[in-house]
């Protein structure tokens, strides 16, 4: 059940696509949200709150309740250090970028900001984070605040919360925020805020551009890059790098040329994703079709989303590459040219990644640690150095400095980026070429993700599943090895099911947003078995849920 793509994919947006931005601002402080209606209540996803301001869900309001509930929650930790914030060029996002340091300032929080026109990519606030509190005694922890919708259409905003190990917020700490924060949307008068022409003065300006670009020769091997002359095409898809790659090509030597360095609030020079919606999403390729069609001016070719937390990775003798197939390249490479981690260090996945990554672990020797979806996951791991590298099928993965130390926290969309030329430079050979040898040497698998209808019920049941629901010992004719509902790696239970053979595997979540269920699948005997997994897998879950 793929979605039928929109008869425009692919192709570039016209006037009637492209937001009114006046209007979007405008409805961001004019409309006041119900605090009794659910869908304009502040919630908290995996990456903080979203919505539109059109929709009476990204709000004045809403930031104000949720930054004032930020500050009581990091006050309730013991975090007394500056807070760092960013935001990205969507249009809702300097006006909630605005709103949330009135509030911070107004309550004494140290605040760390670009200036009023930069964008600030996720991984920067992640670093700067990560950089803080590795020189900080306890009684000066940082945290922050990125504001952005991530790779959402134009009329979204988004705003999420990165606390002191610089990585996105656990369940534990959204969960406290977002409902102090809707307490405050129903009676705001604990809400403490300065006017920002007042406060503008006492904010910190800080250099994340020019710090987080330096750092980036402690964790990639640039000089390779330059020796090599690899031509890179870089595109920030019109997100809060632009800045980073203008700077990356102007001072580390690099023949590196920015493809579009065009900021513009409305996207008029995408072209439309899969739905017929302007996303800046660079594992999507009708959203990156203008790269692709372009591919063989560069030798290495990316993109980034509106955050730069993902990667995007466009090769001249293939196109845009599949998010998993660069993960297991990337894995393949970094273990066998990173001297400097531990020898020990695993390789993080989340379990709806590609089975190609566990084959490329064994044969590196290295322990493989797959956890749920949610790149939270890794956090843990990357901070103490065993895991080396973790990476998600969505395009969104961060790794070790040189050295073994932590570089981000958050995902990490340049410095992938930038891999994929040294992957080049350093072995003669493109990252979609080296992904042919690994599926020579491990075998070529078929992956997809479909969705499956499910009412608001039946998403809750497949969430608690236990193994022993699931009845059948076969799927798609093999024998059933495993059936988890949590993950190996850190036993957390995974909000869903997960079920393999020795060839094959299916995992299925439900959505957050709509009525339906997710379907991941993966086989190695090809296409039309994975469509045979697929139907398996429907009957499997139906079965569980219908049990």
């Amino acid at each position: 059940m793929a979605a039928m793509a929109h008869p425009r994919a692919g192709q570039p947006a016209l006037p009637e696509d492209l937001i009114d931005v006046d209007a979007v601002i405008a409805a961001y402080y004019d409309l006041t949200p119900d605090p009794t209606n659910p869908d304009q209540q502040v919630s908290f996803g995996t990456s903080g709150h979203r919505g539109s301001s059109l929709d009476t869900a990204f709000n004045d309001a809403h930031i104000a309740a949720t930054t004032q509930a930020i500050v009581e929650y990091r006050a309730g930790q013991g975090i007394t250090g500056p807070l760092f914030i960013g935001k990205d060029p969507h249009a809702l996002s300097g006006p909630a970028w605005t709103t949330a340091i009135e509030v911070l300032i107004a309550n004494g929080v140290t605040v760390c900001a670009e200036g009023d026109n930069d964008y600030t990519p996720t991984p920067a606030v992640s670093r700067a984070i990560v950089v803080h509190n590795a020189g900080a005694d306890a009684s000066n922890t940082a945290d922050g605040i990125v504001v952005t919708p991530s790779h959402n259409p134009p009329r979204d905003g988004g705003f999420k919360y990165n606390p002191p190990h610089g990585g996105p917020a656990d369940t534990d700490a959204t969960s406290v925020i977002a409902a102090r924060a809707n307490a405050l949307l129903a009676e705001p008068s604990p809400i403490r805020r300065t006017p920002f022409e007042q406060v503008s003065p006492e904010i910190n300006r800080f250099d994340y551009l020019g710090r987080y670009c330096e750092d980036l020769r402690s964790a990639l091997n640039l000089d390779a890059i330059r020796e090599a002359r690899v031509h890179i095409g870089a595109d920030p898809m019109g997100g809060a790098s632009v800045q980073y790659w203008g700077y990356i090509a102007g001072h580390l030597g690099l023949d590196l040329t920015v493809i579009n360095p065009e900021v513009d609030p409305r996207w008029s020079f995408m072209t439309l994703d899969t739905d017929g919606k302007i996303r800046m999403d660079c594992s999507s390729p009708n959203a990156m079709a203008s790269l692709i069609g372009n591919r063989t001016a560069y030798d290495i070719s990316t993109g980034n989303d509106a955050d730069a937390d993902r990667h995007g990775i466009v090769t001249p003798d293939f196109g845009l590459m599949n998010p998993n197939a660069y993960l297991a390249v990337a894995i393949q490479y970094l273990y066998g040219n990173r001297t400097g981690w531990r020898a020990d260090a695993g390789v993080g996945k989340t379990l709806v990644s590609s089975s190609m990554i566990d084959r490329v672990a064994a044969s590196l020797g290295r322990k493989l640690i797959e956890v749920p979806v949610g790149f939270k996951w890794f956090v843990p791991g990357l901070r103490s150095g065993e895991i080396g590298f973790g990476g998600e099928e969505s395009a969104g993965a961060s790794f070790l400095a040189l050295d073994g130390s932590t570089w981000t926290t958050d995902k990490d969309g340049i410095l992938l980026a930038l891999l994929a030329s040294e992957i080049q430079a350093v072995t003669g050979k493109s990252p979609s070429e080296l992904y042919a040898e690994l599926e020579a040497e491990h075998g070529a698998p078929a992956y997809a993700r479909v969705d499956a209808p499910a009412n608001r019920e039946q998403k809750a049941k497949l969430s608690k599943l236990d193994p022993s629901a699931v009845t059948a010992s076969e799927l798609a004719g093999e024998p059933i090895t495993a059936i988890l509902t949590r993950a190996p790696g850190n036993n957390a239970p995974i909000g869903g099911l997960k079920v393999a053979t020795e060839s094959a595997w299916f995992a299925a979540r439900p959505s957050g947003t709509e009525d339906v269920y997710k379907i991941y699948a993966e086989s190695f005997k090809g296409r039309d078995h994975l469509a045979e997994v697929q139907e398996a897998a429907r009957a499997v879950v139906s079965a569980a849920l219908n049990g």
